[in-house]
């Protein structure tokens, strides 16, 4: 299946999703295998800023809402505003796992990055997947990361596991990220959905996907973290 989605400052990006492999879907908040897995073909207005890409699931895709209210849409809105010189790309898969973000990355990494968020994990909670397993999955997408030349500065996001799964699991769990980002010297957004989960006002009617208003709460964590890495870069 092909089909052609907006990724904020490339205009329209031809995305072929290939059949055969395996993708991330969600449906009703439950995560199914559905994987994004194609070359990108830019517009003949290809954008050619410095990248800024968000690699993540239905958190950072905007599930239910329009494209332009997800936070790396309204990231871009800041950093247009700080007058920065970058390009937001949001390549979020709703359903993806970490397994599916480290299949995806080769792919995603096939244009320049200057910088990239990790958005990920959140449906390996939903799923109890071993914390072992979620950290050698982000771990990949790090080292792989860093194989570009020059390598990208890399964001990651932390995440929570839901409390259903017991304290040993929710402690295992975010520790995955505290200790990836000092082992990898990365910048860290501590909580992304700090401030979000678990409140009705802010969620919509599955409690697990933010509104628009959590989304602008979403988009000030990842700017406080992204603002002055994007300032020295100048």
């Amino acid at each position: 299946m092909v089909r052609a989605v907006p990724l904020y400052g490339y205009g329209i990006i031809t995305v072929a999703l290939a059949a055969a492999c395996s993708t991330q879907g969600e449906v009703n908040g439950t995560a199914t295998d559905s994987t994004l897995a194609a070359p990108i073909e830019a517009s003949p207005t290809e954008d050619t800023r410095p990248v800024v890409l968000f690699v993540g699931t239905s958190l950072t895709a905007g599930f239910g809402l329009d494209p332009r209210q997800a936070y790396p849409a309204i990231v871009q809105t800041k950093i247009d505003s700080a007058g920065f010189d970058y390009q937001v790309v949001n390549a979020a898969v709703s359903g993806q796992t970490s397994a599916g973000a480290r299949s995806s990355i080769d792919w995603l990494l096939r244009r320049p990055v200057a910088v990239l968020v990790i958005e990920t994990g959140a449906n390996d909670g939903l799923r109890g997947i071993d914390p072992a397993e979620l950290r050698s999955n982000i771990e990949a997408i790090i080292i792989r990361a860093q194989t570009q030349q020059p390598p990208p500065v890399i964001i990651l996001a932390g995440m929570e596991a839901p409390p259903n799964l017991g304290r040993r699991y929710a402690s295992q769990f975010r520790a995955v990220y505290a200790d990836v980002a000092r082992e990898y010297d990365l910048h860290l957004i501590p909580f992304l959905l700090d401030g979000v989960a678990g409140l009705d006002s802010l969620n919509q009617a599955d409690g697990i996907h933010p509104t628009a208003a959590g989304q602008l709460i979403l988009a000030r964590h990842a700017w406080d973290v992204l603002d002055p890495v994007l300032a020295q870069g100048q």
